[in-house]
């Protein structure tokens, strides 16, 4: 079976690396799962991805009360 993804919700691009490639936080469904929030680094086409990390809506809201805490400003 071959590995299979959609973005459905690009939600933002955090950096961008001198090769062109962004680290995004998006919502993406893989193998036609539900939608997971994502965050990871993709070439400009979106055709290929680096590692990541997929985190539910209770986890992206723990990591948001999380942030939150640090007082960044």
């Amino acid at each position: 079976m071959a590995f299979k993804y959609e973005i459905l919700e690009e939600i933002g691009v955090l950096s961008e690396s001198t090769s062109g490639w962004t680290k995004e936080l998006n919502l993406v469904s893989f193998n036609d799962q539900e939608g997971k929030f994502d965050l990871r680094q993709w070439a400009p086409d979106h055709e290929k991805m680096s590692k990541g990390l997929t985190l539910n809506k209770e986890e992206i809201r723990a990591l948001r009360d999380l942030l939150n805490q640090l007082g960044l400003g």
